[in-house]
């Protein structure tokens, strides 16, 4: 048996289990294999004929099948996954070209090749058959051949030994029984026409279901280059800037000094990330070849997915109807998924909609699979403008096509109708269909809420077949509980998926996020069910995608510069960070386990020469006595760094704790060391104090194949649920602490990946063609900031927290480029104190005649222009192997200037008062009546604080560019080159800000006068001040002699 064992077996029952196993059938353990099951197919290592374990590498070990192996080296690489060392051949497997010289196929190796047993001291030898000349031709034949036991082997071994002809056939029979087991050869598969494609299918099943495609190197390579050059420049700048300061400007050239100082960190933070950018494939057929076999059970894991939303009024019921519609049609096994929906808000409404819901989904879902339509969210699939009719040939599809967009209609006038009645409460609250009063009248103190539509006990489509599973579910709110908001409501549906279907995976995704790409899941599996990769991995994220969004995308609502160029950078390192949304984790690393780490093969050891030779050699030699006691203590290790799976009397994975492994392994290795394996035991306290009290839940957590604890029936799974759910459950456990979303901060996304990334996960970042997901951004300029506000104060919180990836988790598992990334994530809104005063100094510059930068000899200038040079030639290279737009990538210019000033900056200050001084701010958007026109959204205006300071700086460097080219007209020809240094950089303000300018004017080139007043009203103060006051001018300390113009 392989694995671990489930359900409610204690440890005792557990060893004896595994107690019958024949003694002769183990190995030892200490020339025991970190992994029983290969990681390129998932079956059983075999051992050699000598009991010892098949080893494929002799490098590192890595656990790979015979099967693979000799697949590997006669129509692979012939290299080993892991460490890319050439396979050596062991005995008894054919050769192939390119083995070594010196491997000559002497006698006993011939005997192991084709299984001849000598008898007594007779030599066997082949008449006309010479080792020296011919091996090499017969190991062509083996070759081309193709099978791993080859027919010239099989007859000569028939021609020379009776019995070795019984054990040889035998041998075949067994090998064919494994091979049907994997569905890579058929039954009758004797010599017909079905060959070639069992072939095909063998090879497609061992080939991996994904790859890392790099960067081409004459894409890459060139911007490397220059990030370097541009290091180099970019100190040689600096320090010509701190060594010449400007003596009559002295306070603006301190100013500018640390502002370019912060910058150049702040670029480094940002650059150096991306250093290693890949790209990924996926390979969707190997997949469907691998585990959803003809006549076999679909072997596709099971995924929940996640939908959160809190007010039904603020985020539209037909859009997160349309979400869920878009689950339920997706291109996947209907008992392998089950959608639960979070309303934090307790709705009726909400409640209503998704009943609406079920019920349309009982004709929708049919038609999507039967026409594979995309995508499957009938509001974006009906107002697509396209031909719709492209590559369909039923002549069916556009009367039915028709009859479905009519009762779409009609769903909607429903839901519209739901939305209308709720705009007013009755005075008694809302009733249920049944008379009942709704549970959840009082939104801040209401039971938990459970509702189960559809699925195998619910209502069956149109044409009779299973529907996913849609669960409704409303955590328990009582006054006098912290309730977490997002990350509280996602730890809510943890809990109740583990306890009604616990699939291994889960989908996040937020309400206005619907499925665009059927295969989206599938595309994720690919990562997730690898045998190699898949269990390393915590997450795979994909990027995020919107609709409705102009086609200039003034305010970088696409955010495509992060989404295709930074979290590509960050997949090269240990994985982009998690974005709150189009996410599928590995539900154990939401629980807080760390990773299963590799078994590092031991190093060779020989005791033929003197000790301090091997050392100097890279060997060791060392006594008995040591030996045993570093077996003793890799036994320790071993079990304190890796998690048992049992129920009842565990222990459980704790903070620095490493893999699952066999229960094999345990037995096996712990023989004499009770002691060590009851210390090791965590009790059920323990599990109740991480996990909470729930013991079907705990059972679940220790099923890391997911699937429901044996004997429970959906009476008491839905009890269990609403248990799990209630407010006070989180209370002394280690919920949002260390196990699923972290609390802490608005942005729980970041902190939740970060922390498993500091356990050593890694996570996957998969862009398939089509875009798995698509949703709603705010285009309008006020909600756009106020979003950016948010993200930005959540990294403030995390900057003020004791998760600040500054100094947690040292000497973890998290890579330092990796944690340059969390870092850049977390100081970026601090940016914004430095970026305002830049901004602000070429408008003091042109008021008042000064400069930051005193006269440029040639030297200096050659500087100058090389930081640009090298500033320009960055972002070049950059989108040269991206693949965006110069457009998306100058308007990513320009909000940054335009969030820094505004949103970052208000950020700040918020998380400063909301941490060190308990003082909650928010910052409201009121909004008014929008245009009825397409994207009349975009010129909607909502007045909000965060507009005053940029428009502050628009005015004040446009008062001083009007007053620097006064003065340049009144003081004549001379004064003109000084100002042409000033004018440029108070143009580069102005450009980056002048999207902020054109959505403030609006479409009519309307504003509100209160912007207005307040803009001219602090410029005007801040220029009088200058004036009037005038640091820069020299102080006279004497008596002010003026001439009287009388010529004396």
């Amino acid at each position: 048996m392989s694995g671990f064992a489930v359900g409610s077996q204690s440890r005792n029952e557990l060893h004896v289990a595994h107690g019958g196993v024949e003694d002769e059938h183990r190995s030892p353990p200490a020339r025991q294999n970190a992994s029983k099951t290969c990681r390129v197919c998932g079956d059983e290592i075999g051992l050699k004929d000598d009991g010892a374990p098949f080893a494929a590498c002799h490098e590192c070990g890595f656990p790979v099948c015979r099967p693979c192996y000799e697949y590997e080296r006669s129509d692979g690489n012939q290299c080993c996954p892991q460490c890319n060392t050439r396979y050596k051949r062991h005995k008894g497997c054919p050769r192939v070209a390119g083995d070594d010289e010196d491997d000559n196929f002497d006698g006993d190796d011939f005997e192991d090749e084709f299984q001849i047993r000598n008898r007594g001291d007779n030599e066997v030898r082949l008449p006309g058959f010479d080792h020296s000349e011919n091996g090499d031709n017969h190991a062509q034949q083996v070759n081309q051949n193709g099978q791993v036991f080859s027919s010239a082997g099989s007859v000569i071994g028939a021609e020379l030994e009776g019995e070795g002809n019984a054990e040889w056939k035998e041998r075949i029979e067994k090998w064919k029984i494994r091979q049907e087991k994997r569905g890579l050869v058929s039954k009758d598969d004797g010599g017909n026409g079905d060959g070639e494609e069992d072939d095909y299918l063998m090879a497609e099943a061992r080939q991996p279901l994904s790859r890392k495609v790099p960067i081409s190197s004459s894409k890459i390579s060139p911007y490397r280059i220059v990030i370097v050059l541009r290091l180099i420049v970019l100190g040689f700048f600096l320090h010509f800037r701190i060594l010449t300061p400007a003596t009559d400007a002295f306070p603006l050239w301190l100013i500018s000094v640390i502002c370019e100082t912060w910058f150049a960190l702040s670029w480094i933070l940002d650059q150096f990330p991306k250093w290693n950018p890949i790209n990924r494939e996926t390979y969707l057929d190997r997949l469907s070849i691998r585990f959803e076999r003809e006549g076999e059970p679909n072997r596709l894991a099971p995924v929940d997915v996640f939908v959160s939303t809190v007010d039904p009024l603020k985020e539209p019921p037909i859009i997160t109807a349309n979400t869920v519609l878009s689950i339920l049609s997706i291109d996947y096994p209907v008992d392998k998924i089950c959608c639960y929906v979070s309303d934090d808000g307790a709705s009726m409404l909400l409640f209503d909609t998704l009943a609406e819901t079920a019920e349309f989904a009982r004709r929708w879902v049919p038609f999507c699979k039967k026409y594979s339509i995309e995508p499957r969210t009938p509001e974006f699939y009906f107002s697509q403008k396209i031909d719709y009719l492209k590559d369909k040939v039923e002549p069916s599809f556009v009367k039915e096509r028709r009859a479905m967009k009519r009762e779409y209609e009609e769903f909607k006038v429903r839901i519209n109708a739901l939305v209308a009645k709720a705009q007013k409460k009755p005075e008694e609250g809302w009733v249920m269909q049944d008379g009942t009063p709704w549970p959840g009248n009082n939104t801040r103190d209401h039971p938990g809420m459970i509702q189960v539509y559809l699925g195998s006990a619910g209502a069956l489509d149109v044409e009779g077949k299973e529907l996913p599973r849609l669960v409704y579910v409303s955590r328990e709110k009582r006054p006098g509980y912290q309730h977490h908001k997002k990350a509280g409501a996602m730890n809510a549906l943890v809990r109740v998926s583990a306890v009604l279907t616990n699939a291994p995976f889960l989908l996040n995704l937020d309400c206005d996020h619907y499925i665009n790409n059927s295969k989206a899941v599938r595309e994720a599996m690919c990562f997730l069910m690898d045998p190699q990769l898949g269990k390393k991995l915590c997450y795979v994220q994909f990027p995020q995608r919107f609709d409705g969004i102009d086609r200039h995308d003034r305010y970088a609502n696409r955010n495509i510069v992060f989404f295709d160029i930074n979290m590509r950078g960050l997949d090269g390192i240990q994985g982009p960070v998690y974005v709150g949304t189009g996410c599928v984790f590995n539900r154990q690393a939401l629980y807080g386990y760390d990773p299963p780490v590799s078994q590092k093969r031991p190093k060779m050891t020989c005791d033929c020469w003197p000790s301090w030779c091997c050392c100097c050699c890279g060997g060791s030699r060392k006594s008995k006595s040591k030996s045993k006691k570093k077996d003793d203590a890799s036994l320790l290790g071993s079990v304190y760094t890796k998690k048992k799976k049992m129920t009842g009397k565990n222990y459980l994975k704790k903070k620095g704790s490493g893999p699952v492994f066999d229960l094999e392994d345990i037995e096996e290795g712990l023989e004499g060391y009770d002691e060590l394996e009851k210390s090791s035991l965590m009790s059920q306290k323990n599990f109740e104090k991480r996990f909470g009290q729930s013991p079907v839940f705990i059972a679940s957590t220790l099923m890391e194949d997911g699937g429901l604890p044996e004997g429970t029936n959906s009476t008491t799974l839905i009890k269990e649920a609403i248990h799990v759910i209630s407010c006070g459950y989180e209370e002394k456990t280690e919920w949002g602490k260390e196990i699923g979303w972290i609390y802490g901060s608005v942005t729980e996304d970041i902190l939740t990946g970060f922390k498993m990334h500091c356990r050593g996960w890694k996570s996957v970042y998969c862009m398939p063609k089509r875009p798995a997901f698509k949703g709603s951004a705010p285009i309008n300029l006020s909600d756009r900031l106020h979003q950016v506000l948010r993200w930005a104060l959540g990294s403030v919180e995390i900057f003020l927290s004791r998760h600040c990836p500054l100094w947690y988790a040292y000497g973890g598992k998290l890579k330092w480029l990796e944690r340059l990334a969390y870092i850049n994530t977390i100081v970026y809104p601090f940016t914004s104190i430095p970026l305002l005063a830049y901004c602000t100094v070429p408008a003091v510059c042109l008021l008042t005649g000064k400069f930051i930068i005193p006269t440029l000899n040639n030297f200096a200038s050659i500087w100058f222009l090389a930081l640009f040079l090298s500033i320009i030639a960055t972002g070049v290279l950059e989108l040269r192997w991206s693949g965006v737009s110069i457009e998306d990538w100058w308007r990513n210019e320009q909000f940054w200037v335009i969030g820094g000033v505004s949103a970052h900056l208000f950020a700040v200050f918020q998380g400063l008062l909301k941490v060190l001084a308990g003082v909650d701010t928010n910052f409201t958007v009121t909004a008014k009546a929008a245009e009825d026109t397409e994207f009349g959204e975009l010129y909607l205006f909502k007045w909000t604080t965060l507009l005053i300071p940029p428009t502050t700086l628009i005015i004040l460097n446009m008062v001083g560019v009007v007053a620097g080219v006064s003065d340049a007209i009144n003081n004549g020809y001379g004064s003109w080159g000084p100002l042409f240094g000033k004018l440029f950089f108070s143009f580069w303000v102005i450009v980056h800000l002048y999207p902020f300018l054109k959505g403030l004017m609006g479409r009519q080139n309307r504003t509100p006068t209160i912007v207005v007043l307040w803009s001219v009203l602090l410029a005007s103060i801040f220029s009088l001040v200058w004036v009037r006051i005038d640091p820069f001018l020299p102080k006279q300390t004497g008596p002010v002699l003026k001439p009287c113009g009388v010529e004396c």
